[in-house]
């Protein structure tokens, strides 16, 4: 399997959404209500929302793509730091997104994928590299602080009139 993992360009808008709404689906189904999965991908993982991101220098995307094809199967975005955190600064970068299809999880691509984004921080001089995650997806919580992400606090974010808690983490530069 050949998986290659590029920035994206103006034209990756369509993909990105589609694996984002996918990927929220996959790792939401049957804890979230199905309206409010649909209504919350409408409007955060919208063909529009990625595209301002595309447009925007600060968000830094990547694409993995299965090959041949160039299917999209997950991306990672990078952009500078809007947690709710004390002693956040201009210095902090965040992965906003780290999504793949779990038909991947397992094989590296996640790793591959995280080191794009960690090589990026680094060029760019940044301090930490901070993410939030999900507080019951402990693969997830396992696969970061495999990478040396430490969890620095929390936030918590609502979907469907539920709150769900997330765990802020961190990865020192």
């Amino acid at each position: 399997m050949n998986i290659l993992i590029k920035p994206c360009t103006p034209e990756d808008g369509a993909a990105l959404a589609l694996i984002g709404q996918a990927t929220f689906l996959e790792t939401f189904a049957g804890i979230i209500a199905g309206h409010a999965i649909l209504k919350h991908c409408a409007q955060t993982h919208s063909p529009a929302q990625y595209q301002e991101w595309l447009n925007d220098p600060q968000y830094q995307l990547w694409l993995a793509e299965l090959a041949p094809g160039a299917a999209p199967i997950g991306y990672i975005l990078v952009a500078p730091a809007q947690l709710p955190l004390a002693g956040i600064s201009a210095a902090d970068l965040e992965i906003k997104r780290i999504y793949l299809l779990s038909k991947f999880h397992g094989g590296g691509l996640g790793k591959r994928m995280l080191e794009h984004a960690i090589n990026y921080a680094k060029q760019r001089q940044a301090a930490r590299l901070l993410l939030g995650v999900y507080a019951k997806n402990s693969a997830a919580i396992g696969f970061y602080q495999h990478a040396g992400f430490q969890q620095v606090g929390t936030r918590s974010f609502t979907v469907g009139g539920i709150d769900f808690d997330d765990y802020i983490m961190a990865l020192a530069l």
